[in-house]
């Protein structure tokens, strides 16, 4: 949240007047103090920009902020009756509007001022019939992985399936990159630094998540025994595995190299027990060349695709949670593991390090 200091020396003061009214009344009156403002909506375009707000008080002192991201608030003459609030919207990313509001505060008065943003064009991405974009990230900017999209999971070897590297926040111990955006890509790197597996996990809108949509991702992926890359989801509001379901878009082991699978997982069907959903084919160059996997999830149904061609797909049979636990939403992760259970059916070669998955984009389409 962004709030000035002014805002903040006032709000010490107000909680510390033993609930008397004497701070919310203007010099020399006994009436509320009122707040005007022009112009009391702002209308930005998706490309951003900056409005000013023309504030006016009956108060002695005054304040303003935006619990918004994406918008920037800066004040001017907060200590005189008249004043200006500059308000700076970042470009809009996605495709659909979005709103927030700006509060200017004096005393107890507050007054709101609406702000909305025009959705960024689509035209470049295009939807499959029925659907609109509503999430992207094409790695085309920065050289990090934007913060508010993004978290990195930590974790020791063998945290799950027995794999052999260590997860990290974007560095190992020793500065190397597990993460990066580079050349229009997001590079995963999976390699050893004193005698340590190191390799990144990613989850993108991890506390939000999509309930349904066509879901898809352009990856080329790792070479070498060991490696096993994946794109997947998992539900947001998860308690228990795998009651609460996980939706496997794309997975390969380096031993088995170019042949690409598809699974999902439930208390009906799970790989414990060989009951597991899944499906595997070959694509040819996939270690070699960008692919395009992708999912497409209904309330009915859920078919995944490899290039366009149809890998898996599984429809709701009407038998309740335990078949069909993906009616929740679910996040994306994509991670490059090394080793484990089926990592390292084949064994591993270490020679193969460092290895690196890159993805292209990754879209999220919904109707």
């Amino acid at each position: 949240m962004i709030i000035n200091s002014l805002l903040l020396s006032l709000a010490v003061a107000f909680t510390g007047c033993g609930g008397g009214d004497d701070n919310n009344t203007p010099s020399g009156g006994s009436s509320a103090v009122t707040i005007t403002v022009k112009p009391e909506a702002l209308d930005f375009s998706a490309e951003g920009g900056t409005y000013n707000i023309g504030v006016n008080t009956t108060g002695k002192e005054w304040g303003a902020y935006t619990d918004a991201a994406w918008l920037t608030v800066s004040t001017a003459n907060t200590t005189q009756q008249q004043g200006t609030v500059t308000v700076k919207a970042e470009a809009n990313p996605t495709t659909g509007n979005r709103s927030a509001t700006v509060t200017i505060m004096s005393g107890a008065a507050r007054k709101q001022v609406a702000v909305t943003q025009a959705a960024a064009a689509a035209e470049a991405y295009p939807a499959p019939d029925g659907y609109t974009l509503v999430w992207h990230d094409e790695f085309n900017s920065g050289t990090e992985l934007n913060a508010s999209d993004w978290t990195h999971e930590v974790q020791k070897s063998g945290w799950v399936n027995n794999e052999l590297q260590n997860y990290v926040n974007h560095l190992t111990p020793g500065g190397a990159e597990v993460t990066e955006v580079k050349n229009g890509a997001l590079h995963i790197h999976c390699l050893k630094e004193d005698g340590k597996i190191y390799s990144g996990r990613v989850y993108a809108k991890v506390k939000e998540g999509w309930k349904y949509g066509f879901i898809e991702a352009r990856i080329k992926l790792p070479k070498g025994k060991g490696t096993w890359p994946a794109f997947w989801m998992m539900p947001v509001n998860f308690k228990s595995w795998p009651a609460d379901g996980e939706i496997d878009i794309m997975e390969e082991v380096g031993g088995h190299p170019n042949y690409v699978s598809s699974s999902l997982h439930a208390n009906a069907h799970v790989h414990s027990n060989n009951t597991q959903v899944t499906h595997e084919m070959l694509c040819n160059g996939a270690e070699d060349d960008f692919h395009t996997y992708a999912m497409e999830w209904t309330s009915q149904n859920i078919t995944t695709y490899v290039d366009g061609k149809v890998q898996l797909s599984y429809d709701n049979r009407g038998l309740g949670r335990d078949d069909w636990p993906y009616d929740d939403p679910f996040y994306i992760i994509f991670n490059l593991a090394w080793g484990g259970s089926w990592g390292g059916t084949y064994g591993i070669n270490e020679g193969a390090l460092p290895a690196t998955m890159e993805i292209d984009y990754v879209r999220v389409f919904q109707k």
